[in-house]
């Protein structure tokens, strides 16, 4: 099956076709900035626009939100407009686009693509994705099933948010050596490894594409193996999509 995964982030709204069964893009990945103010009504002309670039491609969309997401409605909206605090998004997009939608957080969608065709593949025990972009994103699996909407890109890092420490964000705009961050991450994911202590961290996002320069800076602080997301930025609408397969109803 195809279907269409549509990724919102807080600099920009990716989508493609993805093959469900094998999670591979069946079509170059369309990227278009998220408009600014980024709410409901702009976003949505995003999405509508990612579907005229697929025209081929129907059934169910899959759509990420950076956020704690509910049953399609939005309980957390750090690095998008507030418009979307308590907004049924699912319902919504369904509505705006005639199609069944599935919306759910960013970063349980790349980790459910991570487990199921990357890096964390045939993996027991628990495993941790973190997703470094904008912000910091996170996704628990127990052997293989998630645990949804975690939120340590919250946690306290010395008085301040993770993410506002240590997200690829505050890489590009303090510029900072990879050695710098990277002591930054480490420090984030050593404190989840004290207190989770899981089996494998999976590190995710478009800088994984980088991860030569930084996971061993992290993994020198950390004892639990540290590898780089497989599916990289794609990820995110591969997970969307694979969840529309299965659960297409919003």
């Amino acid at each position: 099956m195809v279907l269409l995964g549509i990724d919102i982030g807080g600099s920009g709204i990716k989508g493609a076709p993805v093959d469900t069964a094998t999670g591979e893009l069946r079509a170059e990945r369309s990227r278009i900035p998220t408009p600014a103010p980024s709410t409901p009504d702009a976003v949505t002309e995003v999405i509508r626009e990612t579907l005229g670039k697929f025209p081929d491609v129907s059934g169910p969309v899959g759509i990420t939100f950076p956020g704690v997401v509910k049953s399609g409605r939005v309980l957390t909206a750090t690095n998008v407009d507030p418009q979307w605090l308590g907004f049924e998004a699912a319902t919504f997009f369904a509505a705006k686009v005639g199609r069944p939608t599935i919306v759910m957080n960013d970063a349980d969608a790349a980790g459910i693509a991570e487990m199921r065709f990357g890096a964390g593949r045939n993996m027991q025990g628990v495993v941790v994705l973190l997703t470094l972009g904008t912000g910091i994103g996170s996704a628990v699996f127990l052997d293989g099933k998630l645990l949804p909407n975690t939120e340590f890109g919250h946690i306290e890092i010395r008085g301040k948010d993770a993410e506002s420490r240590a997200a690829a964000r505050i890489r590009e705009e303090k510029d900072l050596g990879w050695q710098e961050w990277g002591e930054k991450v480490g420090e984030v994911v050593a404190r989840l490894d004290t207190l989770i202590n899981p089996d494998l961290f999976i590190i995710g996002g478009g800088v994984s594409r980088k991860a030569d320069k930084f996971i061993p800076v992290v993994q020198s602080m950390v004892k639990t193996p540290i590898v780089p997301a497989q599916l990289q930025n794609a990820a995110g609408l591969v997970g969307a999509a694979v969840v529309a397969g299965e659960n297409p109803v919003a």
